[in-house]
């Protein structure tokens, strides 16, 4: 994120208090993984603020490292599997989660090839323009971009939930937007402005409280 530790300590403290919030309201255990992303995106800000005390030289070089890696597993290795399978346990019918396999598949794919790229080649940590980058040559490229993009926003406009489609939106706006002004700090920011995002699912959760659990009678 930008600026300081302080603004991901801060940004994790209150991103956990609408995890927890989110947390209450689910009523049924396919809903528990996508009402997760915010807890999970609070404790990943929580982890880039040791990134940025180790940049600022009070933790060690090696944690320094240790702590970049955990946050770049997060974003590239695991949220585009995570997310699209998040939205295909909470869809209501068996239609509509056929309807999410194409991208889980996409998104399993990605994550695989990412955490072998993250193991086989070295993770650069710096700072610029006040934001911390992250380079891994292996996964810098356009293509894996567009697959990455691919499983985490596209699930999200094809769900029937309409907040969800919302969520879809926002990310992918925000998303654009990075792209357009600090393409190469995109991981640091994508992911702190998706948390941010992610309160609109603490919308919906506490609005549909009267419509849930949908009746999941269908396999997969």
């Amino acid at each position: 994120m930008c600026f300081s530790a302080t603004t991901n300590f801060v940004g994790s403290g209150v991103l956990a208090t609408v995890g927890v919030m989110t947390l209450t309201k689910v009523k049924h255990p396919r809903e528990l993984l996508f009402a997760s992303l915010p807890t999970i995106f609070a404790i990943h800000q929580f982890i880039e603020g040791f990134v940025w005390l180790g940049l600022d030289g009070y933790l060690s070089p090696r944690v320094t490292q240790d702590m970049g890696a955990a946050f770049v597993l997060y974003a590239q290795g695991l949220l585009p599997f995570l997310l699209p399978l998040s939205v295909m346990l909470f869809e209501a019918s068996l239609k509509n989660r056929r309807r999410m396999l194409p991208f889980v598949i996409i998104g399993t794919g990605t994550s695989l090839y990412m955490i072998w790229a993250l193991i086989a080649y070295p993770l650069q940590i710096s700072v610029r323009g006040n934001s911390i980058v992250y380079i891994n040559t292996a996964t810098n490229n356009t293509t894996l971009a567009i697959l990455y993009v691919i499983a985490t926003c596209g699930s999200l406009f094809f769900s029937k939930v309409k907040d969800m489609v919302l969520f879809g939106a926002a990310n992918l706006t925000i998303l654009l937007a990075v792209m357009a002004v600090k393409r190469y700090a995109f991981t640091s920011l994508w992911c702190a402005y998706a948390a941010i995002a992610s309160i609109i699912i603490l919308v919906y959760f506490w609005k549909s409280a009267g419509i849930r659990p949908f009746k999941y009678v269908e396999a997969i």
